[in-house]
């Protein structure tokens, strides 16, 4: 494509979810209270991990920066999209687009990441506990979350260029609530394979990596199960992982079917709805889950230590 055909884009507008006018009051409330359910919740959790000393375990640790993801990446996106949804002026400044589109990038692919980390750290706890601590030192936690936030950096680096030094030489409406790659790549007037073989071979990586890693980390820990005898052991074991694995299939499948089905079946419409999942809806599910998760194992140590004191 001729450079001299390019146009100096100062500026993109974001077209938003819809434009019908009898929903969008719906949307703006629906997902306001999204929203600040999200907020209070992300930044509910990390407080705690952070003010209650029994909490400071390496798995808490990694949620608190899972909230931490939640919280930027929902944070990036979302107040843009519920200003827009009254707003006149959708315009997003470019230098403002490649920003959100660099955090939106980082803190995904840091939660792939965390969360195949946070598999691994449940294998250890589970399959050695007496070496636990050992396994999972401050030290490795720290180089464990290094890497994880490095690989975002990097890999949200080589999209946001690659994105934004296509050639644009028509419309500057993106027609999304958030700038993401492909409703970009629809509006640029260049040849875009290598942007969508960059998308195939760096996510693919990164999907393929996480999801192994976290089927090979349960995979041990079921073995590591089955060697305990008592069923109350089996299901403790099995209630600790229960909400990681949820959290996992939740946010894995939407992106899978974001970025990985057949161009064929792209449809703009889907893509919205299924980015609102992903970016406003599961960063208000996970604090919820592992809340949950952490009320009922309260119950349960209740539970256990009323039968001892009716014991003696």
């Amino acid at each position: 494509m001729d450079k001299g055909n390019c146009s100096t884009l100062t500026d993109f507008i974001l077209m938003g979810i819809s434009n019908k006018p009898e929903v969008k009051m719906i949307l703006f409330v629906v997902f306001l209270l999204v929203y600040i359910i999200n907020l209070l919740g992300n930044l509910g959790m990390i407080t705690l991990i952070q003010v209650d000393s029994q909490l400071h375990t390496p798995m808490y640790f990694f949620l608190s920066h899972l909230s931490f993801c939640d919280l930027c990446y929902s944070t990036a996106i979302g107040p843009k999209m519920l200003v827009d949804i009254f707003g006149k002026n959708k315009s997003i400044p470019f230098l403002g687009c490649v920003l959100q589109f660099f955090i939106g990038c980082t803190f995904v692919d840091s939660e792939c990441m965390l969360l195949a980390v946070m598999a691994f750290d449940r294998y250890k706890a589970i399959s050695n506990p007496l070496l636990y601590a050992v396994n999972m030192s401050s030290r490795v936690c720290t180089l464990l979350l290094a890497v994880v936030y490095l690989v975002g950096v990097a890999d949200a680096l080589i999209h946001t260029t690659l994105t934004f030094h296509l050639c644009f030489c028509g419309s500057n409406e993106i027609d999304h609530f958030f700038c993401d790659i492909p409703p970009i790549l629809v509006l640029s007037c260049s040849d875009t394979q290598v942007n969508e073989l960059a998308i195939f071979i760096i996510f693919g990586f990164i999907e393929l990596s996480t999801i192994s890693g976290v089927l090979i980390s349960y995979c041990y820990i079921i073995l590591s199960v089955i060697k305990i005898r008592s069923a109350e052991g089996r299901f403790k074991a099995f209630s600790t992982c229960a909400s990681h694995l949820t959290a996992v299939a939740i946010f894995q499948g939407t992106v899978l079917f974001m970025y990985f089905r057949p161009s064929s079946s792209y449809s703009l419409d889907q893509d919205k709805m299924t980015s609102l999942f992903y970016t406003l809806v599961i960063p208000m599910l996970n604090p919820l889950i592992y809340s949950l998760r952490n009320q009922n194992k309260q119950k349960t140590e209740k539970k256990n230590k009323n039968k001892q004191t009716k014991k003696h």
